[in-house]
C-alpha cells in the first residue's frame, strides 16, 4: 500500500487541476472587477455607431485588467499548497496598468477610426474594396495588440521597443499569430452568436489559451531581448 509524503502534497494530478481551476476562477473575477466600471458602461451605450467613442472609453480600464491577469495566469503556482492569484494579479495590474494603457489606448483609437469608417461606409463615398482594406487593417491591428500584450504583461520594455516586437513577431511566428487570429475569431463568434457577455466571463480561460499559443513568442523574448 502506498503512502503520501507530506512533501508530496499539491503536486499530484488532481492537485494541478484544482490549482489550475482555482486560479482562473480568481483571476477572471478579479478581471471582471478591474474591468467592471467600463463593462457596465458598455451596457448602457447599446449598439449604436455613434456611440463608438464612448465605448471606447469605456474599454480603457480594459487593457490593465487583461494585462494583470496575464501576468497572473503565466506566474501561477501549480501548487496547491502555495496558490496566490489575487496577489499575482494585483501586482500585474501595479506593474504593467501605465504601460498597457501606453499601447492599449492608441490601438482603441485606431480600431475605433476604422470601426466608425466601416459603419458609415456609404457616407464616405470611397470604393467597396476601401471596405475590405480597412477591415483587414482592423484585423491586422487587433493581432498586432495581441502580441503586444502578452509582451507588455510579461515583460519590461519601453513602449516602443514593445509596440516594435509585436510587429516582429506578428510574422516571425506564424503559429503564434494564427493562434491568436483563432481566438480572436472565437470571440467574434461567441459575441455574435450568443451574447457579448460571454467573452467577457471566459476571458480568463481565453487568456490562458493566448499565452500558451504564445509560448514560442514568449521563449525568443526571453533569450533574444532580455539580459
Amino acid at each position: 500500500m502506498s503512502t503520501v509524503r507530506a512533501s508530496d502534497f499539491g503536486t499530484g494530478a488532481l492537485s494541478r487541476a484544482a490549482a489550475l481551476i482555482h486560479t482562473v476562477l480568481t483571476v477572471e473575477a478579479l478581471l471582471l472587477l478591474t474591468a467592471s466600471p467600463g463593462l457596465a458602461g458598455l451596457l448602457l451605450l447599446g449598439p449604436d455607431p455613434a456611440g463608438l467613442p464612448l465605448a471606447a472609453l469605456c474599454l480603457l480600464p480594459l487593457g490593465p485588467a487583461l494585462s494583470a491577469a496575464l501576468y497572473a495566469l503565466h506566474h501561477r503556482s501549480r501548487d496547491l499548497t502555495a496558490l496566490r492569484p489575487a496577489r499575482a494579479f494585483l501586482r500585474g495590474w501595479r506593474l504593467n496598468a501605465v504601460p498597457a494603457l501606453k499601447l492599449w489606448t492608441p490601438l482603441l483609437a485606431w480600431l475605433t477610426v476604422i470601426a466608425f469608417t466601416l459603419t458609415h461606409f456609404s457616407a464616405t463615398g470611397l470604393p467597396g474594396w476601401w471596405a475590405l482594406l480597412l477591415a483587414a487593417i482592423g484585423a491586422g491591428a487587433l493581432l498586432w495588440g495581441a502580441h503586444a500584450l502578452v509582451l507588455t504583461s510579461l515583460f519590461t520594455f519601453r513602449a516602443r521597443d514593445t509596440a516594435r516586437l509585436a510587429g516582429y513577431f506578428l510574422f516571425r511566428h506564424g503559429r503564434a499569430t494564427l493562434a491568436a487570429a483563432s481566438l480572436l475569431i472565437l470571440t467574434a463568434a461567441l459575441t455574435a452568436w450568443l451574447t457579448e457577455a460571454l467573452p467577457a466571463l471566459l476571458a480568463a480561460p481565453l487568456l490562458l489559451s493566448l499565452l500558451h499559443g504564445s509560448r514560442t513568442v514568449i521563449t525568443e523574448t526571453q533569450e533574444e531581448f532580455t539580459a
